[in-house]
């Protein structure tokens, strides 16, 4: 693995681009509420964790052994939530994000798990890590990129750029937010108006994605690019349908135990909010 040394756990300064992807600089205190701070975000990182367990098996999901420490990047990884207790297990992380605030919480938070040393923070877009990385950091064993592409004008465009920088026969951990899921829940509740003009715009403030993805579009994209699915689940297949808040914190623990068991079977799959996609590049491609 490269020597990453001085470059470990140093900040970029902001940079000024003319994209118009989603900057989450003024929700960054509701992520960490509404997302991770509640049942919603235990249930995406059981998922996530029982499938690293499974399909890429590497600390904190299985024991640490000494070939399974991985240089890893987090592209548009916010707070980290799921990227750092993997630098804290030993993996060497670099985590991009374009919003300020996110990357001071992911700052806090790392020093709470002591994962410091372990970790690189870069403040700018997903799509231009490369011009912020040194040489030694490249390429990567394992590229995280979760619910990032429905934010963006260009998803495909961010996972060519991030593919560039995966090893042949690295793992990209893709999670997307599911146009399925959020066709269902505008059905639910009789938002009939935007299922007629296939129109999903958010408000202003709101935390509806601009560019929600379908699994067929996104498993073309991975078959075109000859990456193997290893892994392909659904997160939070039925939670979010629940539309009764009392009855939305009923056994907690029996919603965990179902929302994975179900994450994986038809057709429950493709109603996630979300979906999981782990994918390997091959080790070579034909010439």
């Amino acid at each position: 693995m490269p020597d990453r040394g001085a470059f470990r756990y140093r900040t970029i300064m902001p940079i000024e681009s003319s994209h118009q992807d989603r900057n989450f600089d003024d929700l960054a205190g509701r992520f960490s509420r509404n997302i991770y701070g509640g049942l919603k975000g235990q249930i995406r990182l059981a998922v996530l964790a029982r499938d690293f367990a499974e399909f890429l098996p590497i600390a904190p999901y299985v024991p640490l052994t000494p070939d399974k420490t991985l240089n890893i990047l987090d592209a548009g990884g916010g707070q980290g939530q799921f990227s750092l207790p993997l630098a804290a297990a030993g993996h060497s992380l670099t985590l991009c994000d374009i919003s300020a605030n996110m990357l001071k919480i992911a700052e806090q938070q790392a020093a709470v798990l002591g994962a410091s040393e372990h970790v690189q923070l870069l403040q700018c877009p997903a799509q231009a890590v490369a011009e912020y990385l040194p040489d030694a950091t490249a390429p990567f064993d394992l590229v995280i990129c979760h619910a990032v592409i429905e934010w963006v004008v260009e998803p495909f465009a961010l996972l060519d750029h991030l593919l560039t920088l995966l090893r042949p026969g690295g793992h990209l951990s893709l999670i997307f937010y599911n146009k399925h899921g959020l066709i269902y829940k505008n059905l639910l509740r009789t938002n009939y108006k935007k299922i007629k003009s296939d129109d999903y715009r958010p408000h202003r403030g709101s935390l509806t994605p601009i560019n929600p993805a379908t699994p067929e579009a996104l498993l073309q994209y991975a078959a075109s690019r000859e990456l193997e699915v290893l892994c392909h689940s659904g997160i939070r297949v039925f939670y979010d349908y629940i539309l009764d808040p009392e009855q939305r914190r009923r056994e907690e623990v029996t919603v965990l135990e179902l929302e994975q068991k179900l994450s994986r079977q038809q057709p429950y799959r493709d109603l996630g909010r979300y979906v999981h996609l782990l994918l390997q590049k091959p080790f070579s491609s034909a010439p």
